[in-house]
């Protein structure tokens, strides 16, 4: 194989017009170099992921320093309070 591709037949038994016609492999893949970057379409092609993020309350007193640090750097007073809000929060609670 050289360099990037969008799909592989491997094997003396099975040609290209397989890949396009019945393995299951579907035959719309990149050209132009794209390989590189995409794949071939699929299923995938029209699902919206998403990323999920879920801290503890001892994971925000662990990182929210840091990020309030951050946010006030890049000048991001909203995202710098979002947090030393709850960082205020968790040592109330926890002077109680």
């Amino acid at each position: 194989m050289d360099g990037p591709c969008g799909s592989v037949f491997v094997g003396q038994w099975t040609p290209e017009s397989v890949g396009d016609y019945a393995s299951g492999t579907n035959h719309v893949l990149p050209t132009y170099g794209y390989a590189r970057m995409y794949s071939g379409v699929s299923l995938d092609s029209f699902l919206k992921y998403i990323t999920i993020q879920s801290l503890t309350e001892e994971g925000l007193a662990k990182l929210g320093p840091h990020v309030a640090t951050m946010a006030e750097v890049e000048g991001l007073d909203a995202h710098k309070r979002a947090v030393t809000l709850r960082l205020q929060d968790i040592k109330a609670r926890q002077a109680v």
